[in-house]
């Protein structure tokens, strides 16, 4: 989870936030073992910016791996923070439901979850029949 952890933490750094000033890191591990990074980038045009989840499963497929096997997210909050709703359906539509999630601050605080435990009832292709 190290790994994960000092992944997210790094590429936070480089995320542009300037309007918010509230940087995100996430870090994916794809089901290679390779480890995907993402920020997320803001855009005056708002709500036209990309999260950090988004950015990571964007590196992963771009790789052209299609599915995760573990997660980390860390924001600078005083508690952890949960991805957005769109980024949960697309964590559902890379990741297992069993699939662990860490949601972390730069603190050191950490809450341990699933991808299922986050999108509860989540839609899938299952629905589209």
């Amino acid at each position: 989870m190290s790994e994960l952890r000092d992944a997210a933490l790094a590429v936070r750094e480089n995320a542009h936030a300037p309007y918010s000033g509230f940087k995100v890191g996430a870090a994916l591990r794809g089901a290679s073992g390779a480890v995907y990074r993402g920020c997320n980038v803001e855009n005056v045009a708002y709500p036209e910016g990309t999260c950090a989840e988004a950015g990571a499963i964007a590196a992963m497929v771009a790789a052209g791996e299609t599915s995760f096997t573990e997660a980390y997210v860390v924001a600078g909050s005083p508690e952890p923070v949960p991805p957005c709703g769109g980024c949960r359906q697309k964590l559902a539509e890379f990741g297992a439901g069993s699939a662990p999630v860490t949601l972390a601050t730069t603190g050191g605080a950490e809450q341990a979850t699933t991808v299922a435990a986050l999108l509860p009832g989540a839609f899938d292709a299952g629905h589209m029949a």
